[in-house]
């Protein structure tokens, strides 16, 4: 069984898996610690358009989708804070108009559009070398900022309130933190494509939470849960011959409802004994 691992899609798709899960494990934490799921999830889908644009330009998509999921995050970062719309209907439409932005681009282009479904979906088993130098510089970027600025995130995830009365830069600390976001959503695109995207970004984050409230702690257990599930989705993946990215995120989710199940089996043999 472990002969696949010589050849060189299979080490590409490891290496993929591990750079993913690095960069959700950090920043999937900050999302579900300041609940910021939903805006995520129309980061991610926002960059579509991006995708669009680089079939359309004939660039490389990824490139299309970091711009756009970038400008998404900044966007919606700047329309939910300093105007009256509310901040789901802001997400919901701009959301919206990056999937209408990216359909429109991928119809103008010429001829069919390779490898679309994987950037909506995920195909683990084919990220070229160029994605994964990309990912290598993304994780980089995303592990300084968050090292530099690990004190200030803190204080704006869980109390944004008194941050800004102590003289914290919040939005433009929130800002950055959206633009983080935008920067995991593209490490993770090729992994399990834009659609599934939300789930490998808080589900390794929210079963470490159930261990522990330390945010290190929860981020090194983000990473080790994340890698565990690619690693096992891309195994049964390649066994079954199922699609890779939608199996990736049917193990995490059978893994955080057991682990759900046996805190609460845990909790009431506590509470009886």
């Amino acid at each position: 069984m472990f002969e696949v691992l010589q050849y060189e899609f299979m080490q590409n798709a490891l290496l993929a898996g591990l750079l993913a899960s690095v960069a959700c494990g950090i920043i999937g934490v900050y999302v579900v610690v300041k609940r910021v799921v939903f805006i995520s999830g129309g980061i991610a889908h926002s960059s579509f358009g991006g995708i669009g644009l680089g079939y359309y330009l004939g660039i490389h998509p990824v490139l299309g989708a970091m711009f756009f999921a970038m400008a998404g995050a900044l966007s919606m970062g700047l329309v939910t804070r300093r105007t009256r719309l509310p901040e789901d209907t802001a997400i919901g439409i701009l959301w919206a108009m990056g999937m209408a932005l990216g359909i429109i681009f991928i119809g103008l282009t010429p001829g069919y559009a390779p490898d679309l479904f994987s950037y909506l979906f995920g195909n683990i088993l084919t990220v070229p070398a160029f994605d994964l130098t990309l990912m290598i510089v993304l994780d980089g970027i995303i592990i300084l900022l968050v090292s530099l600025l690990y004190k200030e995130f803190l204080l704006i995830s869980f109390d944004e309130e008194f941050s800004k009365v102590s003289g914290v830069p919040t939005e433009r600390l929130y800002l950055l933190l959206l633009g983080l976001i935008a920067l995991t959503v593209v490490v993770l695109i090729r992994v399990v494509g834009i659609i599934l995207v939300i789930a490998l970004l808080t589900i390794p984050a929210a079963m470490a939470r159930q261990f522990t409230y330390k945010i290190k702690t929860m981020m090194l257990l983000a990473i080790l849960f994340g890698t565990i599930f690619t690693f096992s989705g891309l195994w049964l993946s390649y066994l079954l011959d199922l699609a890779s990215g939608a199996t990736i995120i049917l193990v995490s989710g059978v893994a955080l409802f057991i682990s759900f199940g046996i805190n609460k089996l845990r909790s009431k043999v506590r509470n009886h004994g």
